[in-house]
């Protein structure tokens, strides 16, 4: 069983030579539907790539799997109502992510030095 852990940490994340952080295929039985898998990553990315889709009213489903809890990957099955390809709404989905956690970390940087101002002069 230890043979199937990494020998390194930063194995869990870094990519290997050749490997790539996504791939994906159409999924022929369901139409409108494609399942990526993305590489060294884990149920953070795949909860908030899905959580985002389903604000979307062009995305018909999505969910994600871990197949292994072992292995840094999992696979996410989008379903669009056609108006739009489930590669470009992840793409999309992407985008609106890192955008929010921009805002978020200007929010955060803002409130954080605001409250160092206030506290000089209290220690």
């Amino acid at each position: 069983m230890k043979a199937d852990l990494p020998a390194d940490r930063f194995e869990l994340f870094l990519l290997g030579d050749g490997e790539k952080k996504v791939t994906w295929a159409l999924d022929t039985r369901v139409p409108n539907t494609a399942i990526f898998t993305f590489n060294k990553e884990d149920h953070t990315l795949g909860n908030l790539l899905s959580s985002r889709l389903h604000k979307y009213p062009t995305i018909k489903f999505s969910a994600y799997i871990i197949p292994h809890p072992l292995k840094p990957s999992f696979d996410l099955r989008v379903t669009t109502d056609g108006s739009i390809t489930p590669r470009d709404a992840i793409v999309q989905a992407c985008r609106d992510v890192v955008q929010d956690l921009e805002v978020l970390s200007r929010e955060f940087t803002k409130e954080w030095e605001l409250k160092k101002i206030t506290n000089i002069g209290r220690d």
